[in-house]
């Protein structure tokens, strides 16, 4: 089944299933503030997203299950919360006011202090310690995926496990990314093992919990891992050209917050190791200016063009498409063909996609 007939099929029941979580609480909450909280991080959660992690937990299962069973719903959806627990904590570190067109979390309570003209603490504050707190509260609704499912124990320990791992890895990824800040000379390889992390982890251990619900075998478990990270891998680094040259409009992101915070992406690095003399003193200037103008964002655009960094990063996606791909090979004569064909689809949604 290829992906968008996939996503279409179980997206309205992974969002039924996020949002039963929310009214649950919500339900339980008397405090108006909190009330205001919650609904606040469910119109959040519930204002759009492809769903990759639930989706690729959700047909790791049904690839090597039986009998495809709504029960393993509640537990996709685990690996989603967490990921958008970690975007809203991103968000407050880039300093992005809007994600997916919309107004970022932090953003929206900043909406809020001045909406109802609080006094106490400045908006930026406020904003920044909600959206602290929203991540924190995200994190918490995953697990709940794993703790009021109908598997037995042993299975949701294990899948907590793997979201325990995915949390730590996302923010071993974090925490190398802001390293990286501070370093001109980083490589290719310095580059992907940050991403691996951040990116490839947490959709490495979606497929992993579908799979561990499935007590798929270890050896298939181990060419899964290898598709799922080579796809976050490929993920982030199309994500990297998008954030810089991809249309605000189709992203829902703005093209140059990821130039202004000196973020090192695939173009940057690759700019970097390319680009020499006057032209690579020109970008070290340019990406170390704390107050950069338009006109100096376009000028580093320039110089990644004059670096040829589109191509060169679509070319290393590339060699991890081909892994993926080698990966998904080796499973096609184990994992039913309506999955077979997802995962095939997805792989190539993900290289080829523009928002």
């Amino acid at each position: 089944m290829k992906f968008a007939n996939y996503a279409k099929k179980y997206l309205p029941k992974i969002n039924k299933e996020i949002q039963l979580i929310f009214n649950r609480k919500l339900e339980k909450v008397n405090n108006a503030f909190l009330k205001d909280y919650y609904s606040e991080l469910k119109d959040y959660f519930l204002a759009g997203g492809k769903r990759i992690r639930p989706l690729m937990c959700i047909a790791s299962y049904n690839a090597f299950n039986g009998e495809r069973e709504d029960q393993i719903l509640k537990a996709s959806i685990g690996t989603e919360f967490l990921h958008n627990a970690s975007l809203i904590h991103d968000d407050i570190i880039d300093k992005d006011d809007f994600r997916r067109g919309k107004p970022s979390f932090h953003y929206r309570f900043r909406q809020y202090h001045a909406k109802y003209q609080l006094k106490k603490m400045v908006a930026r504050d406020f904003g920044n310690n909600l959206g602290i707190l929203g991540g924190d509260s995200a994190f918490f609704f995953g697990l709940e995926a794993y703790l009021s499912n109908e598997y037995d124990d042993a299975s949701n320990i294990r899948g907590i496990r793997l979201y325990e791992q995915a949390y730590h890895e996302v923010c071993d990824g974090v925490l190398i990314e802001i390293d990286m800040v501070n370093k001109k000379d980083l490589s290719i390889s310095d580059y992907i093992e940050m991403i691996s992390l951040k990116t490839g982890a947490l959709i490495e251990k979606s497929v992993l919990i579908g799979a561990n619900y499935a007590r798929v075998e270890e050896k298939y478990q181990k060419l899964l891992s290898i598709y799922a990270i080579n796809l976050g891998i490929i993920f982030q680094i199309i994500d990297d050209i998008l954030g810089t040259f991809g249309d605000e409009k189709v992203t829902g992101k703005p093209t140059d917050g990821d130039i202004r915070e000196g973020k090192k992406t695939a173009l940057l690095i690759g700019a970097r190791n390319t680009l020499k003399g006057a032209e690579l003193t020109r970008l070290n200037e340019l990406i170390e200016n704390q107050e950069m103008t338009d006109f100096d964002v376009q000028e580093v655009r320039e110089l990644f063009k004059s670096a040829d960094v589109i191509n060169s990063s679509k070319h290393l996606a590339l060699k991890y498409y081909e892994g993926a791909k080698a990966a998904l090979n080796e499973l096609k004569l184990v994992i039913k063909e309506s999955e077979l064909e997802f995962f095939d689809d997805l792989l190539n949604f993900v290289y080829d996609r523009t928002f």
